[in-house]
Order: structure tokens, then C-alpha cells, then sequence
């Protein structure tokens, strides 16, 4: 009797643990969007607080591709390319989303921890995490 108690208990925390992750297709389908960063932290712990961003990360994504690029709010509710647009290519086949950047200069990757409606988390290959919300266009009424 007591080894079902366990076995019961075990399934149940398993299934508590598993139902708390994202699938893959949900994080596709948040990831697409305007981006402000809120914080990140480093693997020490450290963490830096972004009150105002005068940079958004603009992020668009089709399929196996996607594109970032650092955009600046305007005044009128436009956006103002910031600099280079970056490719990327998913990769959902291990379980978790990964996105793989490549560049004439360099090479690397994120793993997008979490995305939602108005949420996103992503850590780097330094293990720095990046928490963004999602952008709110001005508002002046």
C-alpha cells in the first residue's frame, strides 16, 4: 500500500511540474512582437532594472525563421529602425525553443524560457536571463 502512496505522489508532483512548462507552439505564438526590456540577471544573481527603454526589440517570426531588430518608438505611434535587422532560425526539436542566430561576425544561441501575451523570458548562452514586457505604444489622450 505504501509503495502506491509514493507512486501516487510521484505522478502527482510530475504532473503539477510538467503542466507549469510550455509547449513549443505556445512560445512560437508569443514570440512575435514589439519587446521592452524590463531586467536581467546574470547567473550570479545580479540583476539590472531597465525603468525606460528608448530601445524595442522588434522580433517577427514565419515558419522555422525570424528576424529581430532594435527599433525606437516615436512619437506619432512609428518606429524607427535602430540598427541592423539580425536573421534566426527555431528550433523546437529538443523540446524547448531555441533560436539560432548568424551573422557575418559571429554565431549564437537563446533559449526562449517563457513567452506570453504581455511576458518574455530569454536567456542567453552566458546564462544571462532578459525579461521583457510587451511594448505599449504611447498613449497622449
Amino acid at each position: 500500500m505504501k509503495k502506491y502512496i509514493i507512486l501516487g505522489l510521484f505522478t502527482l508532483v510530475a504532473s503539477i511540474l510538467f503542466s507549469c512548462q510550455q509547449n513549443t507552439t505556445e512560445l512560437r505564438e508569443n514570440l512575435s512582437g514589439y519587446w521592452e526590456i524590463k531586467e536581467v540577471t546574470t547567473l550570479e544573481g545580479e540583476t539590472k532594472q531597465y525603468s525606460i527603454s528608448t530601445v524595442i526589440d522588434y522580433i517577427t517570426l514565419e515558419g522555422d525563421t525570424g528576424k529581430r531588430t532594435k527599433v525606437s518608438p516615436q512619437l506619432d505611434g512609428s518606429f524607427k529602425h535602430n540598427g541592423p535587422t539580425t536573421s534566426f532560425t527555431v528550433d523546437g526539436s529538443s523540446g524547448e525553443l531555441i533560436l539560432r542566430y548568424e551573422n557575418a561576425e559571429n554565431m549564437w544561441i537563446e533559449k526562449v524560457k517563457y513567452a506570453s501575451k504581455e511576458t518574455l523570458r530569454i536567456v542567453n548562452q552566458q546564462g544571462k536571463e532578459y525579461s521583457y514586457k510587451r511594448f505599449e505604444k504611447f498613449n497622449f489622450k
